[in-house]
């Protein structure tokens, strides 16, 4: 609804009381001295001096002339204090000129007969120069009127065209804040006729108007889209709770990071039940994975408790010496062998680590073995004996031939008896190995 209730007609800035100002405070003023102004006769009568001459203001029998004196000074500091009132009046721009003049007119038509003893002359002037300076107050006032309600016309008009730009805005929030604050400021704008007030209301009314239909048609849509997602949460709360007492942790794990990204594409539910469904979904998870958890708990420590043991038969199989006896270490090997796969299971982590070390025993034992075969080979050993007959052979033929004086021919025999040398010597090794 429209802001306020019937608007007030212009009111000039100097013609209102300024806040805190109810009055001006009453300035000081000199007391008059009145032997300086007036006298009293023995007959008691008064008289006052003017720029005119000295004129008769009244009688005093109360007492003696001090105190007559006294008492028509007192009247014209009373007056005189009127004056400056008004003076003060004008010059703080607080009050109605118009009242200031009026007031300042009474009290110069009383000049003329006023019983006071005091500078009625230049109380005269003074008040000439108020009622001059209260007539131009009121022509300003005019001047003001008009400003003020020029200003307040386009403070007006400001409000209204942005509340217009706000009509298609998305910042539901902001601008709704907005505009409720535009309203509260134009309630303090005063000072414009009503018939332009009246349009200028129209069209920020409509604008404000056209924002709020879009605001509700948005948020009734937003409704009904978090009525839809509250429906599929709680379809997916479903599954997450069939899936808690599975125990097939690795496909079941994998279910619950699909449900988990359903849930993030689903959008908000309404916000009062956004929570609770989070909560019951999450639920589920927990139920399941505290589950997973303590198994693979009492896996890893049953892992640890089995990598133990194969510690403790590696120790024992490291300390096998094929060379001690070939058979028992093969014998003492396959016992370990058959308790190792007895003890089940290890820490991923420790396979690597546990395997390489217990190959490297078979390694061992596996190469004593290839090396006694080696040594223990018919084949083998008639090989090495044909070298090394080869060998002696081309050193006698040698020998023979230096005898007889061909050395040619014992160079040549030794140098078949070296190359077979080399021959027989590789066969040594390989045996050896």
């Amino acid at each position: 609804g429209r802001p306020g209730g019937p608007r007030p007609t212009t009111v000039p800035a100097a013609a209102a009381p300024a806040p805190g100002h109810a009055a001006v405070v009453e300035p000081l003023v000199e007391r008059v001295d009145p032997h300086q102004w007036g006298r009293i006769d023995d007959d008691g009568v008064v008289y006052v001096h003017t720029a005119a001459g000295e004129r008769a203001i009244g009688n005093w029998q109360a007492g003696d002339a001090e105190a007559g004196l006294a008492h028509f000074g007192r009247k014209f500091d009373d007056f005189n204090t009127e004056i400056a009132l008004l003076e003060a009046r004008l010059a703080s721009g607080t009050g109605d000129p118009k009242a200031t003049k009026a007031q300042a007119i009474a009290l110069r038509d009383q000049v003329e007969s006023l019983p006071a003893i005091g500078d009625l002359d230049n109380a005269a002037v003074r008040l000439e120069i108020v009622i001059g300076v209260a007539d131009a107050a009121i022509a300003g006032a005019s001047t003001a009127r008009i400003a003020a309600s020029n200003a307040a016309i386009k403070a007006n008009e400001d409000l209204c065209a942005e509340g217009e730009a706000q009509d298609d805005s998305t910042q539901w929030k902001s601008t709704g804040d907005r505009l409720k604050a535009i309203v509260e400021e134009w309630r303090t704008i005063r000072g414009i006729d009503r018939k332009t007030d009246d349009a200028l209301w129209k069209r920020f009314a409509k604008a404000r108007d056209t924002f709020t239909r879009r605001r509700g048609s948005h948020f009734a849509e937003l409704d009904k889209q978090r009525g839809a997602a509250k429906e599929a949460k709680e379809e997916l709360i479903k599954r997450a709770e069939a899936l808690s007492e599975s125990n097939e942790w690795g496909e079941t794990a994998a279910k619950y990071r699909t449900l988990m990204d359903e849930w993030k594409a689903t959008g908000r539910a309404p916000r009062d039940v956004e929570d609770a469904l989070w909560g019951r979904f999450r639920a589920a998870q927990e139920k399941f994975f505290s589950r997973r958890n303590k198994v693979f708990s009492e896996r890893d420590a049953e892992f640890a408790t089995n990598a133990a043991k194969k510690e403790e038969l590696l120790a024992e199989a490291e300390k096998i010496d094929p060379a001690a006896g070939l058979d028992q270490a093969k014998a003492r090997m396959r016992t370990i062998q058959e308790r190792w796969e007895a003890a089940g299971k290890v820490p991923r982590e420790r396979i690597r680590e546990l395997d390489q070390r217990l190959k490297a025993v078979e390694d061992r034992i596996k190469a004593a073995e290839d090396r006694h075969w080696r040594r223990t080979d018919p084949e083998t050993e008639a090989r090495v004996a044909q070298f090394r007959a080869r060998v002696e052979s081309f050193h006698a033929q040698a020998a023979k031939a230096r005898a007889s004086g061909d050395e040619r021919k014992a160079k040549q025999a030794e140098a078949q008896a070296k190359q077979w040398e080399e021959w027989l010597r590789t066969a040594q090794n390989a045996v050896d190995r």
